[in-house]
């Protein structure tokens, strides 16, 4: 099967040695590199084991203004906690974190989940904004999340468009960022390398971003019933593992109903391409993104075993992490991997913040 970190050699996201890197790690937990079905691993008991879908909601939603943005967000702990902020990818939600966060705030953590742009109760705070999902935008809307919360520093926490947001934080503004948890590792883009072709199975495996190049995708993600199947077949194809029922799905699928949703998902994967221009606002921090840079916070990457972007065991891309690291496989679990091994994910949190 094809993976990310295929497709991210190929345009140029991350290269190195294939191989399984503890360090920072106490040798107990050294031991656990490849933790059981759900994440049940064998390392001390730092945070007690929950069933997937233990919870259903978060108790607590909140709103607030921030850069360009009226975000939404979850919220869970004490409110003078060490801050978590755990990112989600696409298609999913800030649900993805629905059992990750409680277990951190029995930790003592305050743990913030935001809808990113486009999502859920996330509103533009003006209809003349440009609707651009680059991927520094997104990762400015978190430091203005962060601002407007008057959070200095935090464990940024995320997987797939939520590692991307956090990988970039963490690379160009390290001092906001107290430790790092990255499912799937380094996955700054470069559009310019994306013009390579890929092997085709790889480009397969990334159909969706293909499609939504047309304006035929574009209009399948305009139409909300279709919008919904095809975000569910998604789920189904990345995640072969995971028994999830209807209502996880419907919980997480009214965040889609957000009315710039098409327009962020639509962009996001044509701007990665090069068919759909960013803002030149942005620009400075695209070079230096296009640079490759290093992230010298303490991070803990994650590859999860029925991920189709990820080659467990192979961690190609340690180089660009200089400072303390370890690498975790997670058995058992797909793509969505703190919605399906929440414990594990809980863990990696406490276990980044410790190194």
């Amino acid at each position: 099967m094809i993976d990310r970190r295929t497709f991210g050699k190929a345009v140029g996201l991350g290269t190195g040695a294939a191989a399984v890197s503890l360090a920072g790690l106490p040798a107990a937990e050294a031991a656990s590199a490849a933790p059981r079905p759900e994440g049940g691993d064998t390392s001390p008991r730092t945070v007690p084991a929950v069933a997937p879908g233990a919870h259903t909601a978060f108790p607590t939603l909140k709103q607030v203004r921030a850069g360009v943005l009226d975000i939404g967000y979850a919220e869970a702990g004490p409110a003078h906690g060490p801050v978590v902020i755990c990112l989600h990818g696409w298609p999913y939600d800030i649900h993805s974190y629905v059992d990750v966060a409680p277990l951190l705030a029995d930790r003592g953590y305050r743990v913030i989940v935001p809808y990113l742009r486009g999502h859920g109760s996330t509103r533009f705070l003006s209809d003349r904004t440009v609707r651009n999902a680059q991927q520094s935008a997104i990762a400015l809307d978190i430091l203005a999340l962060m601002d407007a919360l008057k959070i200095h520093r935090a464990v940024l926490a995320g997987f797939d468009w939520g590692s991307r947001t956090a990988d970039i934080i963490a690379a160009l503004w390290p001092e906001r960022v107290k430790a790092l948890v990255s499912t799937s590792g380094y996955l700054i883009t470069n559009v310019e390398a994306q013009q390579t072709f890929l092997a085709p199975a790889a480009e397969h495996t990334w159909w969706y971003q293909y499609y939504f190049a047309t304006e035929r995708g574009r209009r399948a993600m305009e139409d909300p019933g279709n919008r919904d199947q095809l975000c569910r077949l998604v789920w189904d194809l990345v995640s072969p593992t995971w028994d999830f029922d209807d209502a996880t799905f419907a919980r997480t699928a009214r965040a889609f109903e957000n009315p710039d949703y098409a327009a962020i998902v639509i962009h996001n994967y044509r701007w990665r391409l090069g068919l759909a221009d960013g803002e030149r606002r942005y620009g400075r921090y695209e070079k230096q993104l296009a640079a490759r840079p290093a992230i010298p916070v303490p991070t803990v990457v994650l590859d999860a075993e029925h991920d189709p972007f990820a080659t467990p065991g192979h961690d190609v891309n340690r180089d660009r992490f200089t400072g303390p690291y370890a690498y975790r496989v997670i058995e058992g679990v797909g793509h969505d991997l703190p919605q399906e091994a929440p414990t594990a994910f809980a863990r990696a949190v406490v276990d980044a913040d410790r190194l």
